[in-house]
């Protein structure tokens, strides 16, 4: 049978099927899949067994009749270099996002979809922010990729696209969550912009190719933007703003909530006012947020090895660092790459034999913890 990217053919074409199903998605699917078995078994399970779990005539009409002028569309799509389909079978699911009450079921993705698995901080903000809050997204964006976090946000005007601007400026990874399918770029002022951050990171998306901006993709698309993040910092918000949204979302899902003050005359500042008032961290620093981030980290560490290392993800233990660091093998082989002298990210994964997701994510735990230090360059050493 003929593979699509490490997926049999038939079975990346029925989740396709089933992503395009009327009110059929997120957490719903996520929840027939178990029902049925999986999604080949969902696809072809026939009326009477789609009736019986509770679909309704249009969603049943869609996944046995499909159209398969959409279909081969968005088989096309995946088929072009870059492009991708990360469903919630797959042990490239990223772990944080699979905590989430109402989860995607299924991720389109143009670039490198291995950025998904990189610790991130979301920063989102006003799209029509002050020259201050413009500064200070840049600075806190790029010093926060120096550090080597990967800056996730939305692609919108304003704070979202100076941020992830920005991380591509340091020479970080970026992740940008769009609220349209990936075949389009909105705003559309921010097209070369896209291009970037699929040179440097990943688009990302729970919506077919073709899918147009509406108002209610975006409050979805926030959901996905924090659940990916180990946190999200507000950078200038106005009362009504969505990025308040993107942090109420953020709190639920116990994600850390990161927000900077503002001068109290300024309207952008008066939605960072209350995150903080409501228990916020009120931050001046990249190291109030480093700190901040630390016990999540060892979340992620612990969703990878369950990815890399089943058989041994029983054994990693996320309270202190020693256990983590001496008690499991991956962890014990970084280490002795590591010298007091920094040496660049691909010298450190050529000598340990480990992968760049692997040596990324585990240094980043590192650092996080105070065990290792980032250097310029994409270095790291041994913190003395």
């Amino acid at each position: 049978m003929r593979r699509v990217k490490g997926v049999a053919a038939t079975t990346q074409r029925n989740w396709l099927i089933a992503l395009r199903a009327p009110r059929l998605g997120g957490a719903k699917l996520v929840k027939l899949l178990d029902l049925m078995g999986g999604m080949d078994e969902l696809v072809s399970a026939g009326k009477a067994a789609l009736s019986r779990s509770g679909l309704d005539g249009g969603t049943i009409r869609a996944l046995t009749h499909p159209d398969e002028t959409l279909l081969q569309s968005d088989i096309e799509w995946l088929a072009q270099p870059g492009h991708d389909l990360v469903t919630w079978d797959s042990i490239r699911y990223p772990a944080l996002l699979r905590d989430l009450e109402a989860p995607p079921a299924a991720l389109f993705t143009d670039g490198d979809a291995e950025t998904l698995w990189q610790p991130q901080l979301a920063i989102v903000g006003s799209r029509n922010p002050t020259a201050g809050g413009v500064d200070n997204a840049r600075q806190f964006a790029h010093a926060l990729a120096q550090h080597g976090l990967t800056i996730t946000s939305g692609l919108a005007s304003g704070i979202d696209g100076t941020a992830h601007a920005a991380a591509i400026a340091a020479g970080g990874k970026t992740i940008a969550v769009a609220g349209t399918g990936l075949d389009r770029v909105y705003p559309a002022s921010n097209r070369s912009l896209a291009a970037g951050i699929r040179s440097h990171g990943v688009l990302v998306s729970e919506f077919p190719p073709g899918t147009e901006p509406r108002r209610a993709h975006f409050p979805a698309r926030n959901r996905i933007i924090s659940g990916l993040s180990l946190g999200v910092l507000v950078i200038e918000a106005g009362l009504n703003s969505g990025s308040l949204i993107t942090a109420r979302l953020a709190a639920e899902q116990g994600r850390e909530v990161f927000a900077l003050p503002g001068s109290i005359h300024n309207p952008m500042a008066k939605g960072c006012h209350r995150l903080i008032r409501e228990g916020a961290n009120l931050v001046e620093s990249v190291t109030d947020i480093l700190q901040a981030l630390a016990p999540l980290a060892g979340r992620l560490a612990a969703g990878l090895q369950t990815d890399l290392q089943p058989q041994q993800a029983e054994d990693l233990e996320i309270a202190s660092p020693e256990p983590m660091l001496w008690g499991d093998r991956d962890y014990q082989k970084l280490w002795r790459c590591l010298g007091h002298d920094p040496a660049p990210v691909d010298s450190i994964i050529h000598s340990s034999g480990l992968t760049a997701k692997a040596v990324s994510a585990m240094l980043q735990v590192l650092e996080l913890r105070g065990e290792v230090e980032a250097h310029p360059g994409g270095a790291f050493s041994r913190k003395t």
